[in-house]
């Protein structure tokens, strides 16, 4: 922070201070000089502030004199700060608490009043700048050290700390990595060392490499293509270079490094790396010699496997080029399966013993292997059980088993039939039902009609069939095991339902290592919901997981993605994204669907001719948007009668679009361009840049394509910027090379634009850099990512069943919806998980899980990029009231009221005056951040006034009356301090009638909290 002087002109008469030679940064006696006056008999005090990052202020006394009525003085003082402020530690000097800011102030006050109401006349700030710890100076201690003291200071604790901490061991992956076999991976690169004798010995071998890299890694399926990534190193040219390890179709690791000689060697190992068990990979090079061991874990046995080649000339590895990548990348697809822990060690091999290898903990507590055991013997009970009923379907002999599946599950009386069970028809109880619907498939469809996913499938319906007639959370422990065997059978939404209820703890007991475990099995098979789960978990740190933004943007990446594609293909399962807040009585009274009034008033427009209406019940229909039920078909004809009929570019754009790709309706190539051309005489940019994406996919006519699209970005178009960001990119653009940072430019250009695509290959681009050009940026990476990932239609159709439900009043099916929802990070969700929570409707939740819930899901909210207001005041008015074991934090809460208050939430501004007259003070961070430096040393009655008066004139006009009040509230009291019992008589009566008249007007819309809301 740069030096600053905050003159505060508070001046009564001849009264005034000034530091004129304040240090810039910390010191110890340091000779200060202060000019001072007074008007009347007075004390000179000097201070030092300093605000540590727990909240604490301290405020320590430096100096204090007295100043007789005169001419100005200058006074010389000793500047003697805290030595633990000034020096680093060394042993005798201890660490100090982290501090974030430090100023000076120097004031005069007048006498006659206790020192704690001493009045301040007139005072001077200076702000200090701050030092990192080993950018302090080192004291000299004027003593002799005893002997105890050297020798404390030798010992490991107490020595003299001097640089940060080097990663000579570098742990890539702390994780575990779900990889469902595409195009995605883990992306990471290292910087030089900030030692220059460790960077000097590193440099020293690159031309020897002398390392070992170690990974763990559960192959599910065998590699598809000729090669599978396992890890690589990309360089600046995106050659692979020194190490890269590839998995073969054929089981075996195709290993390649790069030579001193600048050629490259490669050579595939002797053995095979088995499926579905737990292996260790690790590679050594030392120089000439590769060693290559595989150490595999199978229940209790293990397998070990080296091999060692040797190399024609040194190995040859510079980690600071390029990137590392586990997994996939855009030219190889990653392995199927999951990756564990993987570590590097820099310029070194450790001791490394293939005896005393141990399966990871994180891989004993996530149970992978067992889950899989469990579920195969599972599987194979329900085939064995497809199979029979399959052969008794054909036999005819439905009558006459263990029980009658279709009537007992539709719940219709029937005589029990004679027992004559088979062997292979006994089952547990918690897998009756199971039976009881690979019985019903295999008699109602035939062998070609069941299946163990149908099996799975069907008992996911069941699941959510009881779900939906359940009115308490009791219900969720009984319909659980139906959705755990339905996961076994292949169907992930089970899975990452599952997840939802052990992360949220709805009706079960909270288990951290199942919520992983089986969002692990759900992403893998490439389940939307779990990706962005898994995301938002590894983006946040949640669940005790370490937070790693290149592993969250690996995840994100591959729903981004996806979000882009069922776009271009649109279907019955996806619903537009919509964030509708429940507390938002305007979002809600959007809502409809094809019976409601407001569709049918919108379609009786249309018929009228109004284009925009015929617009909106189009795109309503298309996307499926505000409770309507998609039906492209149906919205093709709306297109096609506001393009032909009322002649609207925007529906004969749209309907161009659906005739050139064959949605809803036949395709038809030469009528699109027609519709697009007149569109586009029309004025409507969109249309232009359509025709430039025929000409370049029809035409092959790129120099039109980009006339087109450089016309339509000069008016702003996403779709135009990033078309031009794919030519430059592809080396397409006439007449001019592949230019990568070109396609930056355009991809940067779509993305500001809101295009998702374009914000997806934007994020791509800082995910891995350009050398030279564009630097890594891993955390906005993720962000816009995340931003194109919560896009995505099956998101849609959860919130979309969360809003119906909700709608309905089945608000236990709301809330679980909406935690599917927020689990995967997306904020909208998060707060109506909170909303429902802290209503909880007709009691249906346990007041102590609704509390936990309600703190749960609006602190997640706050922490979104765009926090929601209402949240923000939530979470401020939870953390002054103190919930469950949570003591009260007024400090948090403050924090909290002011972000509320600087995106124009008048609550907040309110909330803040309610706490200063508690007697609590507002920190000084708080009141820089307000705006308010001016009056951190004034009365209280001064800042009540200037946050009464923000909130009053918010553009919020239901807060000005109780806002107006408040403001009287605190004149009239200020009056009373000055004036006689009239003016008191006069303030009594207005603090009974004030918040008589807030109560009648805002009883309908306070929250819990009363003394700390208004709406």
């Amino acid at each position: 922070m740069d030096l600053q002087k905050l003159q505060l002109h508070t001046v009564q008469g001849l009264d005034q201070v000034t530091l004129l030679n304040p240090p810039e940064e910390p010191l110890s006696e340091h000779h200060l000089k202060i000019l001072y006056s007074c008007d009347e008999l007075s004390t000179v005090q000097l201070e030092c502030v300093i605000y540590f990052d727990t909240g604490i202020i301290s405020t320590l006394q430096l100096k204090q004199w007295s100043c007789a009525p005169g001419n100005p003085k200058i006074r010389t003082v000793e500047l003697k700060l805290p030595d633990w402020l000034v020096y680093q530690s060394d042993g005798i000097l201890p660490d100090s608490q982290w501090v974030l800011s430090c100023m000076l102030l120097v004031s005069i006050r007048h006498r006659g009043f206790d020192d704690s109401k001493r009045s301040v006349a007139v005072q001077d700030v200076a702000t200090l700048q701050l030092k990192p710890f080993f950018s302090r100076p080192v004291k000299q201690h004027q003593l002799c050290i005893a002997w105890s003291w050297r020798m404390l200071q030798l010992t490991p604790c107490f020595a003299k700390k001097q640089c940060p901490f080097e990663q000579e061991t570098v742990h890539f992956l702390a994780s575990i990595f779900a990889s469902s076999g595409k195009s995605y991976g883990i992306t990471k690169s290292l910087d030089p060392y900030g030692s220059e004798a460790l960077e000097f010995a590193r440099t020293k071998t690159i031309s020897f490499a002398w390392c070992m890299f170690s990974i763990w890694i559960f192959v599910s399926r065998s590699c598809q293509k000729k090669l599978c990534g396992v890890f690589h190193h990309i360089n600046s040219k995106n050659n692979f270079v020194t190490p890269s390890v590839f998995l073969r179709n054929s089981g075996e690791l195709h290993i390649q490094v790069d030579l001193n000689s600048k050629e490259s060697s490669a050579f595939i190992s002797s053995f095979k790396v088995p499926l579905k068990e737990w292996c260790q990979i690790s590679l050594m090079l030392e120089g000439p010699t590769v060693t290559v061991s595989l150490i595999c874990f199978h229940k209790d046995l293990r397998t070990v496997h080296t091999v060692d080649h040797q190399l024609e000339r040194n190995a040859e590895l510079d980690d600071t080029e390029g990137t590392f990548v586990i997994g996939g990348r855009n030219y190889i697809q990653s392995v199927e399966g999951y990756f564990g822990p993987m570590v590097y060690y820099r310029n070194r091999i450790p001791h490394y013993s293939t005896s005393e290898v141990v399966l990871p903990d994180l891989l004993s507590t996530v149970n992978l292997t067992g889950w899989l055991q469990a579920c195969r013997t599972f599987r194979l009970e329900v085939t064995v059980k497809v199979s029979g009923y399959i052969l008794k379907a054909k036999e005819g002999t439905e009558l006459g088993t263990c029980f009658d599946a279709f009537h007992e599950w539709t719940g219709k009386e029937r005589q029990p039939s004679q027992n004559q069970c088979l062997l292979w028809e006994a089952t547990v109880p918690k897998r009756r039902q199971a039976a009881k619907l690979a019985k019903f498939l295999a008699f109602k469809h035939g062998e070609r009609g069941v299946s163990l996913l149908a099996v799975g499938r069907a008992l996911y319906s069941l699941s959510l069939h009881k779900l939906d007639r359940a009115r308490h959370t009791g219900t969720v422990s009984r319909i659980l095991p139906l959705l755990l065997q339905a996961g076994c059978l292949a169907d992930n939404r089970a899975l990452h339902m599952s997840s939802v209820l052990y992360s949220t703890g709805l009706g079960i007991k909270k288990q951290p290592e199942k919520v992983w475990l089986l969002a692990l099995l759900a992403a893998q098979k490439d389940d939307r919901l779990a990706l962005l789960h898994l995301g938002h978990l590894h983006h946040q740190g949640l669940l005790g997981l370490p937070a790693d933004p290149d592993l969250s943007y690996a995840y994100y990446a591959n729903i981004a993605e996806q979000t882009v594609e069922d776009r271009q293909s649109p279907t019955s399962e996806q619903t537009f994204v919509e964030a509708v807040h429940l507390n938002h009585d305007h979002e809600l009274s959007l809502q409809t669907n094809k019976d409601h009034h407001i569709f049918e008033w919108l379609k009786l427009q249309a018929r009228r001719g109004a284009a925009e209406a015929e617009q909106t019940v189009a795109r309503m229909l298309f996307w499926g948007q505000q409770g309507v039920t998609p039906n492209i078909q149906e919205a093709v004809k709306h297109y096609e009668r506001g393009a032909v009929q009322w002649e609207d570019p925007t529906s004969m754009f749209d309907y161009g679009i659906v005739l050139l790709q064959g949605l809803g309706v036949k395709k038809d190539v030469p009528k699109a361009i027609s519709f697009l051309r007149k569109a586009m005489d029309k004025g409507f940019v969109p249309a232009m840049n359509a025709l430039g994406w025929y000409f370049e996919h029809f035409e092959r006519d790129y120099r039109r394509a980009v006339q087109l699209w450089e016309q339509a970005d000069l008016l702003k178009s996403p779709d135009a910027a990033l078309n031009l960001g794919v030519i430059h990119s592809q080396g397409l653009y006439p007449g001019k090379p592949a230019d990568k940072f070109m396609a930056y430019q355009y991809y940067l250009k779509s993305a500001q634009r809101g295009h998702i695509r374009g914000a997806v290959l934007l994020a791509n681009i800082w995910n891995t850099g350009i050398p030279g050009r564009v630097k890594r940026r891993p955390s906005e990476a993720v962000l816009r990512a995340k931003q194109a990932a919560e896009q995505n239609g099956y998101l849609g159709t959860i919130l979309r069943k969360a809003l119906n439900s909700y709608l309905k009043n089945d608000m236990l099916n709301s809330l679980l919806y909406y935690m599917m929802a927020a689990e995967s990070g997306y904020a909208a969700a998060q707060f109506n998980a909170a909303y429902l929570c802290e209503n909880n409707a007709f009691g249906y939740l346990d007041p102590d899980f609704a509390a936990s819930c309600m703190w749960r899901y609006y602190n997640l909210t706050i922490q979104s990029q765009n926090p929601n207001t209402y949240a923000l005041v939530r979470m401020g008015d939870l953390l002054y009231q103190g919930q469950g074991h949570k003591k009260k934090d007024l400090f948090s809460a403050a924090e909290k009221y002011t972000q509320a208050a600087l995106r124009n939430e008048p609550q907040g501004w309110y909330n803040l005056g309610l706490l200063a007259e508690e007697g609590f003070r507002l920190p000084l961070s708080v009141i820089v951040e307000l705006g308010l430096s001016e009056l951190y040393m004034s009365d209280n009655s001064t800042l009540l006034s200037a946050l009464y008066r923000r909130c009053r004139d918010s553009e919020d006009s239901d807060s000005y009356l109780p806002c107006s009040l408040a403001l009287v509230n605190v004149y009239l009291r200020s009056f009373t301090k000055d004036h006689g019992a009239v003016i008191k008589f006069s303030t009594a009566v207005a603090m009974v009638i004030a918040p008589t008249i807030f109560l009648i007007i805002f009883n309908g819309h306070r929250r819990p909290v009363p003394v700390l809301s208004f709406n």
